[in-house]
């Protein structure tokens, strides 16, 4: 008793001062203990914002039966069942680590409708014809209940969306309520509110709006258990109508709740036909922005958002920086899901050329703009933090292992149908938040402050700051990181331009691994810069500070075992060569780990089909053979043997990374 009074008065003294410079912790809002494992310079909590349970239509519509709790469960390191490419509960999936926190995010859309379609077979509404055909372990019957449901509300182009018969047959509000509110016993349940803090929940879900399958949604964050009585969705906004979304919220929660906070983080953006990100109506809409959305999904499984470049091209989406190819598709929106037994059965699949993909589906050209922005308004409303996530829709947070990856879309991207039909997904990445402990007060204040990175998918530990009076011999120094929030900011501040370059600290240690599967080396890393000049002209330049492209690290190309050696920690402290205080800026940082195959190439692989190979598409032919004898349909394995050379995005090895949150540089004013 006496320790734990001892160490409450502790963490007590540190919430309410600020030690040397550090910044000030966060307010505590909710009733629990204070963890005993508290760091007053913060430490990396790796999480997913991006789940998806039978909660969501789309993914019990694909044999996908874990609940919000059966989702926690496995994101606490324990195993779930799911299902197989023959929508039978077969399969065993296991994360290799824990994650700290994750927030089941199911649809808001179709909420109750699902409830009423799944759970009481007393109700009329259950044995509505769609209903059935949801609950049928026929895969085209299943597809086409998805597009039913799909078609009606999330991809719809109306300002309106149309109201379900399921809702007529029964009471879709109180049903809504009903799956709302095991969301939050869900969260409650696994939230560790013990002094070990083990593992934190959040309440959230998602906002599904897709006008003309261009992704506009967004995951509603909640900081603790006030949150707004149910999950407001597009049907409570109307379409292309994110700024009603942000109202609803401020007028439900923030001010109709005491204690109530929430962000809304945008999907990654590569799927959104440019909309996700539209100059501001008003400077009140930019405020709004800037206060809701701190944060942005950089990658999960369809892609990613940071830029993009061509490699048949030779070119990019306003850069030309080559390692933008890294996790892209071809087509701008949702319909890019929508291969069958190996082709693609969608108009609006097809690929998009560089010159009509949206300048803003790529958030380094949104933060670019956004310094535009403030030039001529004063104002810089994309002020964005990065997160990864896996935006899995088979209850499995943080399944983002490429050696372990078991598909995130139930039966549709269950065993091999992963390889013909998802080859150009990917296992999805995770966000990483500097925290001084694992609560939610502390996580969400890391949230709120944009001090987060993202990875895609392994967990390096990386450290960003920036000032005008850093030491250099920093990275010798073991109060390094004290020293850093003495005289600096971290990721996700902003700092006024001094008359010389600031200093940038960035400090990156390997992803150690786990027994069996150790983590790889790291390669390099960068700082990628954006500036605007006194005429509104955006620019960008990477820079390597620390490491080598040139260290001869690859892959066995007969077993992927990574051949060469890298650096288990990297650090330095670089000043910018073409700085002008002058010139708004932002900096943020890229570690680029050794080379490493591909999860397509692992379970090519494993099925017999070496990509690698020269007689790989007869390796190919030969064991879609097999499983066409077993009932499979279409070309499984064709996919594995792509020509790199021929592909303006697939490569068969890949360069795992993280991007950190920039520090932007506001430059001085007269």
């Amino acid at each position: 008793m006496k320790n734990t009074i001892i160490r409450r008065l502790t963490v007590g003294l540190l919430l309410t001062l600020s030690s040397s410079g550090i910044a000030h912790a966060f307010d505590r809002t909710e009733s629990r203990e204070p963890c005993a494992d508290y760091s007053a310079t913060r430490k990396p909590m790796f999480g997913d914002l991006h789940v998806h349970t039978s909660y969501s239509f789309d993914s019990y519509v694909s044999s996908q039966r874990n609940d919000p709790s059966a989702a926690y469960r496995y994101a606490r390191g324990q195993a779930i069942t799911l299902s197989d490419a023959d929508g039978q509960q077969t399969l065993r999936a296991r994360i290799q680590r824990p994650l700290d926190f994750t927030a089941v995010t199911d649809h808001a859309e179709f909420l109750g409708p699902n409830n009423l379609c799944t759970q009481d077979a007393s109700k009329l509404a259950y044995w509505f014809p769609v209903c059935i055909a949801g609950r049928s372990d026929w895969y085209i019957v299943q597809l086409l209940a998805a597009r039913y449901w799909a078609t009606i509300g999330v991809v719809d182009d109306s300002a309106q969306k149309a109201e379900s018969i399921v809702c007529r047959m029964g009471d879709c509000d109180a049903a809504h309520r009903e799956a709302w509110g095991g969301i939050r016993a869900a969260a409650e349940e696994h939230y560790d509110r013990s002094e070990e803090c083990g593992f934190t929940t959040f309440i959230g879900y998602e906002y599904t709006d897709a006008p003309n399958y261009a992704n506009l949604h967004r995951n509603v964050i909640f900081r603790n258990d006030r949150v707004t009585e149910t999950a407001i969705s597009t049907y409570d906004t109307g379409s292309k109508n994110v700024p009603e979304l942000w109202r609803q919220l401020r007028e439900q929660c923030i001010e109709g709740i005491p204690g109530c906070d929430v962000l809304a983080i945008p999907h990654n953006p590569n799927l959104s036909r440019g909309l996700m990100f539209p100059d501001p109506a008003s400077e009140q809409e930019a405020q709004e922005r800037l206060f809701f959305e701190p944060l942005v999904e950089l990658v999960q499984h369809k892609a990613a958002s940071e830029c993009r470049y061509d490699r048949l091209a030779g070119r990019g989406l306003d850069t030309e920086d080559e390692l933008c190819d890294f996790e892209q598709v071809e087509a701008d929106n949702l319909a890019m899901l929508s291969t069958l037994y190996g082709e693609v059965r969608a108009d609006e699949a097809e690929p998009v050329s560089l010159d009509d993909f949206g300048r803003r589906n790529m958030v380094r050209n949104v933060l670019k703009d956004g310094l535009a922005l403030e030039q001529g308004t004063g104002i810089n409303p994309f002020k964005l933090g990065f997160i990864g996530s896996t935006d899995t829709h088979s209850a499995s947070p943080g399944g983002a292992e490429e050696n372990n990856y078991t598909g995130h879309l139930g039966r549709r991207d269950a065993g091999y149908r992963n390889v013909q039909d998802h080859f150009f997904d990917n296992p999805g990445g995770l966000a990483v938040v500097w925290a001084e402990e694992n609560s939610r007060d502390a996580i969400f204040a890391g949230m709120r402050r944009r001090e987060a990175y993202a990875t895609s998918g392994t967990r390096p530990v990386v450290r960003f700051f920036a000032g005008a009076q850093m030491d250099q011999g920093l990275c010798e120094d073991p109060q390094m990181i004290a020293k850093a929030y003495d005289s600096g900011v971290p990721m996700g501040a902003e700092l006024s331009a001094p008359e010389e370059s600031p200093a940038f600290l960035v400090s990156a240690t390997k992803d150690p691994g786990v027994d069996g599967s150790p983590g790889l080396d790291l390669q390099r890393v960068q700082i990628i810069k954006g500036w605007v000049d006194a005429q509104g002209n955006t620019f960008e330049k990477v820079y390597d500070v620390a490491g080598s492209a040139d260290n001869g690290a690859g892959v066995n190309p007969q077993n992927c075992q990574p051949t060469g050696s890298g650096h288990k920690n990297l650090c330095t402290v670089w000043h910018d060569p073409q700085y002008n205080p002058d010139e708004s800026a932002f900096y943020y940082v890229r570690v680029l780990e050794n080379p490493s195959c591909r999860w397509s190439t692992l379970q090519c692989q494993a099925s017999g089909v070496n990509p690698f190979a020269s007689n790989c598409a007869e390796q190919a032919a030969a064991q879609t053979a097999k499983l066409q004898d077993e009932g499979a349909i279409g070309d499984v394995f064709g996919r594995c043997c792509l020509d790199p050379a021929q592909q303006s995005f697939y490569a068969p090895t890949l360069q795992e990374r993280a991007w950190t949150s920039p520090i932007w540089i506001t430059a001085n004013k007269e």
